[in-house]
């Protein structure tokens, strides 16, 4: 449901060019990420990795610096607009990017992957804020999982691209694409995408009110709940994805057809979020959520007891099922916790999507590390990470549908 001021100005930009814009800039997230893993080897032993795992480190230092942005853009968007906020990511992840791709040392591609952690935080933070300009409840549920639809075939590719830039050059080519995808995705904000957040609805920047805004948020039982089940997932998620490529490329001795392993299970992530579109306006968000958090919670703790009886090694078969059917419910139920989360928060869209972003990426990063560094040769430590997460949602989402308000909400949803 567009709100009233958007019905009445007219966009600039269609629904699925919005669409895809959202999704592109979500998207740059995934590829700063993906079209690393297969140069992280090559990379760590360049720039003088001490220990095999520490070249993991490229991959979550970029999520530490989004962990800190998003408790920067959020505010900012809310005085200035969604517009300004996004630029000065864009050029933060700019500055980074020009930093990787000269470093010298394991410090210095730290320190700009940081950086451009530090500037995606920005549309991984404002694009929440922008679609719930425009939609709620269901109708954002549905829009966001079409943009997580498109976002996720970035994953599935990237590595692909990743490899096949190795293939004909240095890895520091895969910093230079980057860096062109960042100035193209910078010139279609600036051109097409209209300001969502019109001057009247803008709150002047104050300290006491971004303070009385996360006491809201970390107070709303529903919000801060489903944020943390967003972090539990992303914690696992982050495990898996620091993981990925030693266990597929060194482990299961894939070489070259790491990236195709890793599509798939991407593609199964992206299947989710496009199906989830399809079927929250039917089912609801609490329904499909729910089901998918037992699905996945339950074949977790299953498969992790298989796991141990095989001493952590199962046929790749096994572990790519177990796999796609897990990230399948997690493409689930990513889309349907973020709108769920937002739900109460419409009046302090930014500022809410701030510290969304900011604890959920805070919980997963350090669990998230824990799991990726905890890699021994075998699956445990990612599936175990896969399986507690899992447990721990299930409590957390219990906890969350006990609330006196999360049951009016459903109620006033039903009718």
């Amino acid at each position: 449901m567009l709100t009233p001021e958007l019905q009445q100005k007219p966009a600039a930009i269609g629904f699925r060019e919005f669409v895809a814009l959202m999704a592109l800039m979500q998207s740059l997230v995934a590829l700063s990420i993906d079209a690393m893993l297969p140069a992280l080897t090559e990379i760590g032993k360049e720039l003088g990795a001490s220990q095999a795992n520490d070249s993991q480190l490229i991959v979550s230092f970029l999520f530490l610096g989004l962990a800190f942005g998003q408790g920067i853009y959020g505010p900012l968007s809310d005085t200035t607009g969604r517009k300004p906020s996004l630029y000065l990511g864009f050029a933060l992840f700019l500055a980074g990017g020009l930093l990787c791709l000269f470093s010298t040392d394991l410090k210095v591609m730290l320190a700009g992957r940081f950086l451009q952690g530090l500037g995606l935080a920005a549309p991984r933070c404002v694009i929440v804020a922008i679609v719930r300009d425009q939609y709620e409840g269901p109708q954002m549920a549905r829009v966001m999982s079409f943009v997580m639809t498109i976002f996720i075939f970035v994953p599935a590719i990237a590595p692909t691209l990743g490899q096949g830039i190795l293939m004909v050059a240095h890895w520091r080519a895969i910093f230079a694409a980057l860096l062109a995808c960042g100035i193209i995705t910078l010139v279609w904000l600036a051109t097409r995408l209209p300001e969502t957040l019109p001057v009247e609805r803008r709150i002047p920047f104050s300290l006491t009110r971004i303070k009385n805004a996360i006491r809201e948020v970390c107070s709303h039982r529903v919000s801060i709940g489903y944020t943390i089940s967003l972090g539990l997932i992303s914690s696992a998620f982050l495990g898996y994805l620091s993981s990925a490529q030693q266990i597929f490329q060194k482990q299961y001795q894939l070489g070259t057809l790491f990236p195709l392993y890793f599509a798939v299970l991407a593609l199964c992530i992206g299947g989710a979020s496009f199906a989830n579109g399809r079927l929250v306006m039917r089912f609801g968000m609490q329904s499909l959520s729910r089901w998918s958090k037992r699905i996945s919670t339950v074949l977790s703790l299953l498969f992790f007891l298989y796991v141990l009886s095989v001493g952590g090694l199962p046929p790749l078969w096994t572990l790519m099922a177990y796999m796609m059917v897990t990230l399948f419910c997690f493409g689930i139920m990513y889309g349907n916790l973020n709108a769920m989360a937002m739900e109460p928060l419409g009046h302090i869209a930014g500022v809410g999507a701030a510290v969304m972003g900011a604890l959920s990426t805070l919980i997963s990063v350090p669990c998230g590390i824990l799991i990726g560094l905890s890699y021994n040769g075998t699956v445990i430590p990612v599936i175990s990470g896969f399986t507690i997460s899992g447990i721990l949602i299930v409590i957390v989402m219990h906890w969350i549908e006990s609330a006196p308000e999360k049951r009016i909400m459903d109620s006033d949803s039903s009718e």
